[in-house]
């Protein structure tokens, strides 16, 4: 992919992200949202639940939604589905890579992987949309890069 294809998409990622921002959807959703959204899918049901995992877990200001969120679009992909479906041998190891990347990413930055620790009292404010901002758009390309390396996604 080109480097000025790869700008147009991350543009218009960044212009849904900010649209559904501002419709009140959580970064948990924002995530799944456009995943479907990327397949041509619309999942209601789905979009729902994973608001609980928003401002780090239903509020409690606990693990951030984004990687939550990051985590039940990899298993969307990769995890058991119906009774007949088996969940892919790849997506314990797509976990890790997600949890040890978004670890890495923001040491040194914040305290920890919890919504308090990366935006405190400034969730929902201009400055936590900020930081929550960046921080998604790094967290939904480096999960998009986890499912194309494990052949999920071209």
């Amino acid at each position: 992919m080109t480097t000025e294809k790869r700008q147009k998409l991350s543009d218009a990622f960044v212009e849904r992200m900010i649209e559904l921002a501002e419709n009140n959807y959580k970064c948990s959703q924002i995530i799944m949202k456009i995943a479907l959204e990327r397949e041509g899918k619309e999942n209601s049901d789905l979009i729902r639940a994973v608001f609980g995992l928003g401002d780090g877990c239903g509020f409690a200001h606990e693990t951030c939604g984004i990687l939550t969120g990051s985590a039940c679009m990899l298993s969307w992909y990769a995890g058991m589905g119906p009774d007949d479906e088996k969940v892919s041998k790849k997506l314990l190891p797509m976990l890790q890579d997600l949890g040890d990347w978004f670890e890495g990413e923001i040491k040194g930055r914040f305290k920890s992987t919890r919504c308090k620790d990366i935006v405190g009292d400034t969730v929902g404010t201009p400055e936590g949309k900020q930081i929550c901002g960046r921080l998604l758009l790094k967290t939904y390309a480096k999960a998009n890069q986890i499912l194309q390396s494990y052949g999920f996604i071209e």
